[in-house]
């Protein structure tokens, strides 16, 4: 299964970041979405799983949870947004992946069996980070994680 995966949009859904999500089966959106409008246009494309950062706390996207653990294509995948604030022992929760945002940092990192996956921010430019979103493919036997930097 082919998992596009976004984060702080910070409501700025780049026609960039729209291109690179095609083709995806699943979105997952890790926070700091910035309106529904963003949503909704990820939705055309597939089906999102998206979760509240911190500028959404205030906001119109104070709905979403805050936390979200989701089952695709038979493993576990806990969304949160500030990874520090992770309160679980993933790799004792049978979780196969971590999904979150917030430093706008991407980061694919394997800690102790279990896949870290940080897109990156695909929004408004934060200092000399990169613009970026991520993919996961998740399959029976294992995941595999790539950050895709947007030419913008």
């Amino acid at each position: 299964m082919r998992i596009g995966v976004i984060s702080d949009t910070h409501g700025l859904l780049r026609p960039e970041a729209l291109k690179a999500l095609q083709g995806a089966e699943h979105i997952l959106h890790a926070g700091d979405v910035g309106g529904p409008t963003i949503l909704d246009a990820l939705r055309a494309i597939a089906p999102v799983t998206a979760i509240r950062g911190n500028i959404d706390e205030d906001g119109p996207c104070n709905h979403l949870p805050p936390t979200e653990l989701v089952a695709l294509d038979g493993r576990s995948i806990f969304m949160l947004h500030d990874v520090k604030r992770l309160d679980l022992n993933p790799e004792a929760a049978d979780i196969a992946a971590v999904v979150f945002g917030h430093s706008h940092e991407p980061l694919v990192e394997w800690r102790r069996g279990v896949l870290f996956l940080n897109p990156g921010s695909a929004g408004p430019r934060r200092f000399e980070l990169p613009v970026t979103i991520a993919w996961l493919n998740v399959e029976a036997d294992k995941l595999s994680a790539r950050i895709v930097h947007l030419e913008i």
